[in-house]
């Protein structure tokens, strides 16, 4: 009866994780989503507190449930503040905190489990996969946290990086396969694997560039799932099996979609061929030309008299929170008969889908936002394009400069737009650390200024006409 209860609740948990995944597919049901999966995380964790001991023989001494249910309140506590209180700008970090929080776990879980399964090469087999993978996806997501937050600003690579980096991944391949094969009993053994494993999760992320972070967030998301599916495995748990698949699934099918965008091979990135470009930043940097500055009057009378506009977002955008002064110059402009989208690259802002959630939080109709594929045809027959706090992701040296590190990515063609506003802070580089051909098209103008203070001043002018 035990364990028919067990298998109904990590059924029922399971179920509740593939419809909350599904729902947030879009930012009209991922708030429901989010709340349906934890629903059914919540239950799993119950179940196994509580019937898996009973059906297993287990006697669980009354302390050791309270250490259980200290443990989850301070997590919950702690999880729950920094959820509520992090801004939308430190959004990407946060993620990559987390996600590396759960490959922390799969490493503890291998290191704790190692001389319980001694002798055991199938099992042995899960636990150094998980330990390696998590691992890995532990020491990346910490280094990707400090790039994202700003802590580690720039890449830095080794003489022979690529060589090193290939020849120390195949080192803690084969170690872990020499300990499983030979039935290492030695703990210390697990312990190197775990200090290999930990030191090629850095070398991996460190040297990479800022504008291949989207990536990077997507593959140590499903390297996460990963390890999490061979604890699964270990435990012979189908509700932590599942949680690792649709995690790892996930994330790999968002890293291919990821390296679509920025075109890079998936090769390319496991084996830290990228990033090589930012060498030839300074190549890009090296763009010159007179550039126009516009007033908020002068974006204001261009805007109340075009037919159609269309809104890039960026980081920037999240940095001044403008979101919501944004979608009132959206609606401003909708009621006036205007027709008003937005363009969104796949991996602008600092991780996949930022500008989507900044915008929903802002309660914009996702019918208005348009994937790159489905938007560029519509760039020539734009009068007004609004590129707001973005900047790789329309870069026209994409395609015109070989030399340039995002050369071959596929952009936004804001510049076959009748007329271009950029709205940015200064002329700094963006985050690929190159200068962007757009700010010298002879149709841009540049709004300098915080975004959300400089359209603050554009809706107003606007409304006075």
């Amino acid at each position: 009866m035990g364990l028919a209860i067990l298998n109904f609740v990590y059924l029922l948990a399971s179920i509740s994780f593939v419809i909350g995944i599904k729902m947030l597919g879009s930012p009209k049901t991922a708030r429901r989503g989010n709340l349906y999966a934890a629903f059914g995380m919540t239950l799993a964790i119950l179940a196994t507190i509580f019937v898996y001991p009973r059906i297993s023989n287990l006697d669980v001494p009354m302390f050791v449930y309270l250490l259980i249910f200290a443990a989850i309140a301070i997590g919950t506590v702690i999880g729950w503040g920094i959820a509520v209180k992090v801004e939308m700008t430190k959004m990407p970090e946060l993620v990559s905190f987390f996600n590396g929080m759960g490959g922390a776990t799969a490493g503890l879980i291998g290191l704790m489990e190692f001389s319980h399964n001694v002798g055991n090469a199938s099992k042995m087999s899960m636990i150094v996969a998980g330990l390696v993978i998590g691992s890995i996806s532990f020491s990346g997501s910490m280094i990707a946290w400090g790039k994202l937050s700003g802590k580690l600003n720039k890449p830095i690579r080794l003489p022979k990086y690529n060589i090193l980096n290939t020849l120390l991944a195949i080192v803690v391949v084969v170690f872990g396969v020499y300990i499983v094969a030979a039935d290492i009993s030695n703990p210390y053994y697990i312990y190197l694997l775990f200090a290999l494993a930990l030191i090629y999760g850095i070398m991996f992320v460190l040297p990479i560039g800022g504008a291949d972070m989207p990536v990077v967030i997507s593959l140590l998301n499903s390297f996460t799932g990963l390890a999490a599916a061979f604890g699964g495995f270990l435990y012979d748990n189908m509700v932590m099996l599942t949680g690792g698949i649709l995690v790892g699934s996930a994330g790999t099918i968002l890293t291919i979609a990821m390296t679509k965008a920025m075109n890079r091979s998936l090769s390319a990135v496991v084996f830290g061929a990228f990033g090589e470009g930012s060498a030839a930043a300074s190549a890009g940097n090296k763009v010159q030309g007179n550039i126009k500055e516009a007033s908020p009057s002068d974006v204001a009378i261009l805007l109340n008299y075009a037919g159609k506009v269309i809104i890039v977002p960026g980081y920037g955008l999240a940095v001044a929170q403008a979101q919501h002064v944004i979608h009132e110059l959206e609606e401003l402009l909708s009621k006036k008969g205007i027709d008003v989208k937005y363009a969104i690259h796949p991996v602008a802002g600092r991780m996949p889908g930022h500008m989507n959630v900044l915008l929903a939080e802002a309660n914009v109709d996702y019918d208005k936002l348009v994937d790159m594929d489905d938007i560029n045809n519509d760039f020539p027959n734009t009068d007004v394009v609004l590129v707001v706090g973005a900047n790789d992701v329309v870069n026209p040296a994409a395609k015109n400069d070989p030399a340039s590190p995002i050369y071959g990515m596929p952009i936004l063609d804001a510049e076959l737009a009748r007329n271009i506003i950029v709205n940015k802070r200064s002329m700094n580089p963006g985050y690929a650390g190159i200068q962007n051909e757009l700010f010298f098209n002879d149709k841009n103008s540049m709004l300098f200024g915080d975004a959300k203070s400089a359209f603050t001043k554009v809706v107003q002018e606007i409304k006075s006409m």
